[in-house]
């Protein structure tokens, strides 16, 4: 077991209900106040299981086989709970808008989640393209079933598989998945070009270069890359200005929808940390 300190305050439970409702099946869980998945690093396969531990902390227990790997593991594992972000300053800064100010007074130290492989990430954000995110984890699910790799038994319960390599999807025929043709061939292209170049994913010089990069991809609009950059890049900045659950947030003060630009301009407050200020929006 390993521990990994954090800047309090830090909205666990916020973190948890994050990922509980897009955990895919057969990767990942949250039980126990838990959050469980199958990692794969180096092609060897193991589990990460990361709770809440005392004295600022959380608390890390990795199964995994080769002892060497623990750092890089524990590398990600901060980065999905965000544990480099200084939670007094972003509260401070956007307390100071009436909109956002009850929803951090409501949500202290709430993070960006991020998550365990930018590969991963980015074919979920288009299996998510226009259906609801119950929906999206359900076609993960299928996903992970048909071209995932099988883990041994005697893990923990409900963790079958871990999550497809680009190189398993680059040839599949993933039109046994029954989503429209051209995702279908979205998920392909990304596998293809993430197996021409494993850093992808990888940060880059600024938000504008990483969200350019990205949408050279077929299949990834600004939402999509903004996405990605949230919770891959770790992006502070990152908005997805299109979002609609973002729009239906401002509709009380706007007394209607407001239009991509209008949100636009309404997060220039926010900066540079508009992407806690989404999480505060999409949580409200």
């Amino acid at each position: 077991m390993r521990r990994l300190p954090y800047r309090p305050p830090y909205d666990w439970d916020a973190m948890l209900g994050f990922l509980a409702l897009r955990a895919i099946p057969g990767v990942e869980a949250v039980r126990d106040n838990a959050y469980v998945r199958t990692i794969e690093h180096a092609g060897a396969h193991g589990e990460i299981a990361v709770r809440l531990g005392g004295r600022n902390t959380l608390q890390v227990t990795i199964l995994f086989p080769h002892a060497r790997a623990i750092p890089a593991i524990l590398e990600r594992v901060a980065r999905i709970f965000d544990l480099a972000a200084d939670p007094i300053a972003i509260d401070r800064h956007l307390s100071a808008d009436s909109l956002l100010a009850p929803l951090v007074a409501a949500h202290p130290g709430l993070r960006v989640p991020g998550a365990w492989d930018g590969f991963e990430l980015a074919i979920r954000a288009i299996l998510g393209q226009q259906i609801t995110v119950v929906a999206a984890r359900r076609l993960a699910g299928r996903l992970v079933a048909l071209f995932g790799t099988s883990v041994q038994p005697g893990g923990t319960d409900g963790l079958t598989h871990v999550f497809p390599q680009p190189v398993h999807l680059a040839d599949a025929d993933l039109s046994v998945l029954g989503m429209p043709r051209s995702r279908a061939a979205a998920l392909s292209s990304l596998a293809a070009a993430t197996v021409a170049n494993p850093r992808l994913f990888a940060a880059g010089p600024s938000l504008a270069d990483a969200v350019s990069r990205l949408r050279a991809l077929p299949g990834i609009g600004e939402w999509t890359a903004q996405y990605i950059a949230m919770r891959q890049l770790r992006e502070p900045d990152a908005f997805p200005v299109a979002d609609i659950g973002l729009m239906r947030a401002l509709e009380g003060e706007y007394g209607r929808r407001p239009t991509p630009a209008e949100l636009l301009a309404r997060a220039q407050a926010w900066h540079p940390w508009r992407a806690y200020a989404a999480l505060h929006l999409w949580t409200s």
